[in-house]
């Protein structure tokens, strides 16, 4: 199974502890494609929610309904960033456009203080 940046994937988030986001739910890979085409055993992702916050422009990257095969309007969690098991990937649903992995990318610079 090839894994891409930027790519929306299919992923089983349990079993969920604390605050982390759980169940089967969207993600986003954020990893770089210089890991995913070792293959790397695990890739960094961003969980996807349809819980939808209207003033959280840095935590969040708002996905309209329709993009990237989305069913509903959804929200990219920056702030959740992690590191799952490829196993926990199931399927892919679709690929983000270039700007808004732009401003994903823009996001974790400023959540991560990498700037």
């Amino acid at each position: 199974m090839q894994i891409n940046q930027f790519e929306i994937w299919i992923a089983d988030l349990n079993p969920k502890i604390g605050t982390e986001p759980g169940k089967t739910r969207p993600v986003l890979t954020v990893q770089s494609n210089l890991l995913n085409k070792i293959p790397h055993p695990s890739t960094i992702i961003c969980p996807i929610t349809t819980n939808v916050k209207k003033d959280a422009q840095i935590l969040r990257v708002h996905l309209p309904i329709g993009m990237a095969n989305l069913h509903q309007d959804c929200d990219v969690m920056i702030d959740q960033i992690r590191a799952i098991n490829n196993k926990r990937l199931i399927r892919r649903v679709g690929v983000l456009p270039v700007e808004l992995a732009e401003i994903i990318k823009e996001n974790i610079k400023i959540v991560l203080d990498l700037e």
